[in-house]
């Protein structure tokens, strides 16, 4: 007589239970992940070229998730790269082209979610120690200041240099970070040119310290520098971690796509609001100008274009005799497995 009312009860408790569960995003996303707590290396984080990820970041995204990320800052993508390498991180947040200079190397990373569908990277000379400049050519012997040697603004330069005709050998080139240091090194004439993201460049150009020479904020400018689309910052890992990991991966792609999807109807007070106030340098409007100036490179739906891809080899073979476009396979280079189930998912 008292089983019937027992199982009842017992059958309602796990009922209840099993629709908390259904009704919990936090516990369906835990109940898929390889690795709930996942370190992301990232070169530059205050900058816009990595905003997505800090809009993930303190929107709480990743939260959502069910991930625990803790995000480590580099002063250029190249040292990013080298945490993951090195085994300290299992994601960078990077430019796209470090998977096809890794793979020349026998090395295997894959992209997985696009951050920037253009570089935003500018390249400019300074108005004060080379007030006579005409040309490239008279960059020859010159300081050029980047985030970090071996980044993707050390990239645009040696781009830049290789249509003039010159060599990355023909002059030096200078790591100064993504921020207070960079304007610093300009402004005191350590450097005579910088290859350089927002909103240092914009800072640089609206106080007339720097005259712009090659621009990628826009899609039109990437065009004319680079010939063709060029992905730029997105989350990248070796190919056994996306392998071993694709519930982990389609999380933090989800986290990404969401904040590309936010970032597409954010206003400016939106976006002061959400970032740090150290993201700021110490000018609100000329940051807003910045991002005025680099909200087009944003990418929209997290999908690394295949033409993009292209334009990336074509654009490092042109200078790097190490890479051998036929020895490439890009397709092992990224995936748009997670970014279009993402985007799927949140209709961006």
């Amino acid at each position: 007589m008292h089983r019937t009312p027992l199982n009842r009860r017992h059958f309602g408790v796990l009922g209840a239970a099993a629709t908390a569960m259904l009704a919990s995003p936090m516990l369906c996303a835990q109940s898929r992940l390889e690795k709930s707590k996942v370190a992301i290396a990232v070169g530059g984080k205050a900058s816009f070229y990595y905003l997505p990820l800090t809009i993930a970041e303190q929107l709480g995204y990743f939260k959502a998730e069910g991930l625990e990320v803790e995000i480590s800052d580099f002063a250029g993508g190249s040292r990013a790269l080298q945490a993951v390498v090195g085994g300290s991180a299992d994601v960078v947040s990077g430019a796209y082209e470090h998977t096809i200079n890794l793979q020349s190397k026998g090395q295997i990373f894959q992209a997985f979610v696009l951050q920037g569908r253009a570089p935003a990277i500018s390249m400019a000379v300074s108005t004060r120690t080379m007030a006579s400049y005409k040309t490239v050519a008279d960059l020859r012997g010159k300081k050029i200041g980047v985030t970090a040697p071996g980044s993707s603004t050390n990239m645009v330069a040696n781009l830049v240099l290789s249509r003039a005709g010159l060599k990355a050998g023909d002059v030096s080139f200078i790591g100064v970070g993504t921020s207070a240091g960079a304007l610093a090194a300009m402004r005191s004439g350590q450097i005579d040119a910088i290859s350089n993201i927002d909103p240092v460049m914009t800072m640089l150009e609206q106080k007339g310290d720097v005259k712009v020479i090659a621009d990628t904020r826009t899609l039109k400018g990437t065009q004319e520098v680079f010939g063709g689309p060029m992905p730029a910052g997105c989350l990248y890992a070796p190919l056994d971690f996306t392998q071993k990991n694709p519930g982990t991966c389609q999380a933090l792609a989800n986290a990404m796509v969401r904040a590309l999807k936010w970032l597409q109807t954010a206003g400016p007070s939106d976006i002061i609001k959400t970032v740090p106030e150290s993201y700021l340098l110490g000018d609100r409007g000329l940051y807003l100008a910045a991002f005025d100036k680099v909200r087009e490179a944003i990418a929209i739906d997290g999908v690394i274009p295949d033409e993009g891809a292209k334009t990336a080899l074509r654009a490092l073979a042109s200078f790097d005799a190490n890479i051998k476009p036929e020895k490439i396979e890009l397709a092992r280079t990224y995936t748009n497995e997670f970014s279009r189930k993402a985007k799927d998912k949140f209709k961006a």
